[in-house]
């Protein structure tokens, strides 16, 4: 999912449960402008963080563990990452979005949509 500044929903990609979080990253930043992208551990990776420079926006994402040379970040900047956490604490208020009941992706596509247009509305 991607959130804006104030943690509202812009756009959102469904994949399966057992793929990687860096894998719609991409799809997600095509067409977006930004000043920084900020991101959790599981979104550090080379190709990502040539994306972003790309965008001609600053990479605020730690360095994994395994990585042999770290690459800073903007612990401030970083801080304000939890945005997009509220964004995901807000929509499990629905209780079908956190149960994830419907069967069909395009059922729990459309209920997303919904659900992300009541956020906006707050």
């Amino acid at each position: 999912m991607l959130a804006d500044t104030f943690g509202r929903p812009l756009l959102f990609r469904i994949t399966p449960g057992q793929a990687s979080d860096i894998a719609s990253a991409p799809a997600l930043l095509e067409g977006q402008w930004a000043k920084a992208v900020l991101a959790d551990k599981a979104y550090d990776g080379n190709d990502l963080r040539a994306r972003i420079a790309a965008m001609k926006a600053e990479a605020v994402i730690p360095s994994r563990r395994n990585r042999k040379v770290a690459i800073p970040h903007d612990v401030g900047a970083y801080k304000h990452r939890n945005q997009i956490e509220r964004c995901f604490g807000r929509l499990k208020h629905f209780r079908r979005f956190a149960t994830c009941y419907d069967r069909r992706t395009a059922h729990f596509t459309g209920f997303v949509h919904l659900a992300a247009a009541m956020i906006w509305l707050r």
